[in-house]
This record gives C-alpha cells, sequence and structure tokens, in this order.
C-alpha cells in the first residue's frame, strides 16, 4: 500500500496527502486489513472496499452489522480464495476499533455457538466510515475479466476481476470518489479456463493445455516457475 501510494505520487496522478481509496477481493479479510493497518500507520488512505464473491458473508456484514453463517449456503466459485465463511483475520479488525477483548469474545463466542453476532452500533458507524462492500457473482468476473482485456489489455485472474467490478459498482454510487487503485491478487495462469472464458474463447485440455492456450491468445508471458513445470 505504501508502494501503489508512492508510485501514484511520483507518476504525477495524485498529489502528496489526497486521498486514494483501494478496493481488495477478500475471503479472510487479511489483505484488507493490512490496507486498514497502513491507514492507521499514516498512508493517505481513503475508503477500503470490500469485495466479495458469491459468498458474501463480509458484503452483507459490512452493510448490516450482523455476521451470520447459520444458514447460508457455501458456493464453490472460479475464484476459490475467497470462498470463505468465517474470515479469522475480521477478529482483529473488530478488537482494533473497540479495544474491548470481553466483547470480542462474546462475538467469537457467539459465532461458534449460535453461527452469527451482531456489533453493537457504535462499532457499525465505525465501519462505515472506514468500509464499503460490495460483491461480484462468477458471470459478473467473467464479463470484467473481457471488458479489463478489450479495454486495457491487462489480463486479470478472477479474484482481481471481482474486485475490478466492485470498485466499478462503489465509483458509479459515489461519483465524487477518490483515485481508487485495486489490488490484483493473483495470476490469470493461476486460473486459465476461467480467464479465457472471460476473454471469449474455449478452453482445451489439461490445465497445462489451457495455459499455453491463453499464452498463445493473448501473448502475455506465462510465470516463470509454472513454465518450468
Amino acid at each position: 500500500y505504501v508502494s501503489a501510494y508512492a508510485q501514484l505520487v511520483a507518476d504525477g496522478k495524485l498529489g502528496l496527502g489526497d486521498e486514494l481509496d483501494v478496493c481488495v477481493p477478500t475471503g479472510n479479510f487479511g489483505n484488507i486489513l493490512a490496507a486498514y493497518y497502513a491507514k492507521r500507520m499514516g498512508v493517505p488512505l481513503g475508503m477500503l472496499y470490500c469485495a466479495s464473491n458469491e459468498n458474501r458473508v463480509l458484503t452483507d456484514f459490512i452493510n448490516t452489522g450482523t455476521y451470520d453463517i447459520s444458514d447460508r449456503e457455501f458456493i464453490l466459485t472460479s475464484s476459490p480464495s475467497m470462498d470463505i465463511l468465517v474470515s479469522s483475520n475480521l477478529e482483529r479488525l473488530l478488537y482494533l476499533l473497540s479495544g474491548d477483548d470481553k466483547l470480542i469474545a462474546d462475538l467469537m463466542k457467539q459465532l461458534s455457538e449460535n453461527g452469527e453476532y451482531e456489533v453493537p452500533a457504535d462499532m457499525l458507524e465505525k465501519l462505515h466510515e472506514l468500509f464499503w462492500a460490495g460483491f461480484c457473482d462468477d458471470e459478473g468476473a467473467k464479463t470484467a475479466i473481457g471488458k479489463v482485456w478489450k479495454d486495457d489489455h491487462y489480463l486479470c485472474d478472477t479474484h482481481t476481476a471481482v474486485a475490478w467490478d466492485v470498485a466499478q459498482q462503489y465509483k458509479q454510487a459515489n461519483p465524487e470518489h477518490n483515485a481508487v487503485v485495486v489490488l490484483s491478487t493473483a495470476s490469470p495462469y493461476k486460473f486459465p479456463a476461467a480467464v479465457l472464458e472471460g476473454i471469449g474463447e474455449k478452453a482445451e485440455g489439461d490445465e497445462f493445455d489451457v495455459m499455453e492456450q491463453l499464452h498463445k491468445v493473448t501473448g502475455v508471458p506465462v510465470p516463470k516457475n509454472l513454465a518450468d513445470l
């Protein structure tokens, strides 16, 4: 986050001290928690957008203050690193917002025993000051992959596509938004079949065949470790 901010200032795309929003694809809340740490440490970050796939437990929690997995279907998606219902790093954020270890222990006990908990109104207010949340399903991610490739010639993986879509949602709802950075968290070659479909191609053969197909179609180099295999 520090590097991204410094790079934008150096490139003249951001004035020193101007706020920068970030959009992070997340399931376990680790990467976006790092953004919150960076903000607390002094990086001029504005709103932090929490982007979920169809397992939208974090989106619903940030919007309502209720974390509920008691009757929620677990969905296998094309962005599997976000296929999570219990986000372990969220507990850290709630403690930092409240400073109350007894409250957090009680909330985690409720989650374990009842499958849900609700944060106090003052904590929800703090959450809304810091975070905005949205979600994107597989079809939306596929569309995003195709659009970003067509418009910007940037090949993004399924998780990055979820975040890109959610960033557009925020920007449409908030026309006066800050500059926005979308966190790209994986190589497209980790999910080559889904990425190929996103750019309008049909994946054929095993995963190595599909990686080679993706390389031939886009010209984007295969990461060295995968190419060596």
